[in-house]
């Protein structure tokens, strides 16, 4: 069964716990940067990433766009939000559907 983590600053992130995700309180790129291939071979399908923990690993990040697991999905956190993570749907949502169908 695949798994989902979320990774992120403590405030913005703790309460997904809740939800059965698994919580990654991390937020330093070099730390994020390590995490997200250890999550991708250990089974974790879904990676939701504040704004803020993805802004200083797009890199590692794009190595994983055009793969099929994991998505990852960038949120908004309590700080820090730059608007990536509503980019990031809609140009999603446009793959998916052929058109923006969210604006």
């Amino acid at each position: 069964m695949y798994k989902a983590a979320v990774i992120g600053d403590r405030e913005s992130v703790s309460g997904f716990a809740a939800l059965g995700l698994s919580v990654f309180h991390e937020t330093q790129p070099e730390k994020v940067s390590r995490l997200i291939p250890k999550l991708a071979q250990n089974g974790f399908a879904v990676i939701y990433i504040t704004e803020a923990a993805a802004a200083g690993v797009q890199e590692t990040i794009g190595r994983y766009r055009n793969s099929r697991l994991p998505a990852i999905i960038l949120i908004p956190g309590i700080t820090g939000n730059t608007g990536d993570g509503m980019r990031n749907l809609h140009e999603a949502v446009e793959k998916a559907v052929g058109s923006d169908i969210l604006s």
